[in-house]
C-alpha cells in the first residue's frame, strides 16, 4: 500500500511539474506577443493629397501596423492631372479610375484602413475664385467630420513646405491644421509634419523652398528592413506614376540615404498666455 502511496505521489509531482511548464509557457508567449504590439488600441491618421504621396512616410505606417496601431490613410484628390514621362496616360477620368484602383493596392500593402475623396486634383485652381474655394472650404469641414469619426492619437500631414512646395499638398497640410486648431477636442491628439533636413538638400534654393533645419525635426522615426520592404511593395502599386525600371534595390538604396529615419515637426501650442510679442 505505502508503494502505491509513493508511485502516486510521484505520478502526481510529474503531473504539477508539466502544468507548471505549459501554464509558464502560455504565459511567456503571450507575454512575447503583446510585447510585440506595443502600440495595440493607438490610432494614427495620416491625411496627404495625391495617391502616392503616402509613401513619403509608408515605412513608418508600415512600422505601426506592425507594432499594433490603427493605421487610417486620407488621400483628399484624385490624381486626373497625374500625367508623366514613364506613361502615356491621359489626364482625366480614365487616370482617376486607374489612381483610384492603385491607392487601395497601396493602402492594402502598408495594411491601412483607406478613404480616398473625390476632390479634384489642383483643387479647380483653374476655374478661379468660385471653382476653387467652395473646392477648399469642402474639404475642410470634410476632414472635420473623418477626425471626429476617427478620434486618432496621431495625425501626420505635409508641412508648410509641402514636401516639394506643390500646392495640393500646401492646401492639404494647412486644412488638417485648421481643423486641428478649430477646437478644444474632447480627445488629445498631437498632429506631426512630414519634414526634410535641409542638411540633406544640395541647392541653395531648394534648402529654403523645402528644408528645415534640424532643431525643429525633433521627431525622428526609425524602421526595419521589414517595413521598408512593405513600402515598396506599397510603392509598386503605383505603377502609372513610377519608372517601371526601378527597382527593389534603387528603392531600398534611396531610403537608406536617411539611415532609414522619417524626420517629423510636431506642433506645439503655446503652453501660457502672454501680452508681449518679445517674451
Amino acid at each position: 500500500m505505502n508503494h502505491k502511496k509513493a508511485a502516486l505521489l510521484i505520478l502526481m509531482r510529474r503531473h504539477s511539474l508539466v502544468l507548471i511548464f505549459l501554464t509558464s509557457l502560455i504565459l511567456f508567449n503571450t507575454v512575447e506577443v503583446r510585447g510585440q504590439k506595443p502600440y495595440e488600441g493607438k490610432t494614427i491618421l495620416a491625411v496627404f493629397a495625391h495617391p502616392d504621396d503616402e509613401s513619403t512616410v509608408a515605412p513608418i505606417l508600415a512600422k505601426y501596423t506592425r507594432e499594433g496601431a490603427k493605421v487610417h490613410l486620407v488621400i483628399v484628390t484624385d490624381g486626373r492631372y497625374g500625367t508623366n514621362d514613364f506613361h502615356d496616360h491621359i489626364a482625366g477620368e480614365t487616370l482617376v479610375a486607374t489612381r483610384r484602383e492603385e491607392m487601395k493596392c497601396a493602402a492594402n500593402q502598408l495594411g491601412a484602413e483607406l478613404t480616398h475623396l473625390e476632390y479634384h486634383d489642383q483643387l479647380k485652381a483653374d476655374e478661379g475664385y468660385d471653382g476653387h474655394v467652395p473646392h477648399a472650404r469642402a474639404i475642410v469641414l470634410e476632414l472635420k467630420d473623418i477626425i471626429e469619426m476617427v478620434r486618432p492619437d496621431v495625425l501626420i500631414t505635409w508641412g508648410p513646405d509641402g514636401g516639394s512646395t506643390h500646392m495640393d499638398h500646401r492646401l492639404v497640410g494647412a486644412s488638417v491644421t485648421q481643423v486641428y486648431l478649430s477646437k478644444q477636442w474632447e480627445k488629445p491628439m498631437s498632429l506631426f509634419y512630414y519634414g526634410t533636413p535641409s542638411e540633406s538638400i544640395d541647392d541653395a534654393d531648394t534648402k529654403i523652398l523645402r528644408g528645415q533645419d534640424m532643431k525643429y525635426l525633433r521627431t525622428k522615426i526609425s524602421y526595419s528592413t521589414e517595413d521598408l520592404s512593405r513600402a515598396f511593395d506599397s510603392y509598386k502599386c503605383h505603377y502609372s506614376q513610377i519608372d517601371p525600371k526601378l527597382t527593389k534595390e534603387e528603392f531600398i538604396n534611396r531610403r537608406n540615404k536617411n539611415e532609414r529615419i522619417i524626420y517629423l515637426r510636431k506642433f506645439e501650442a503655446p503652453s501660457k498666455d502672454s501680452d508681449s510679442l518679445f517674451d
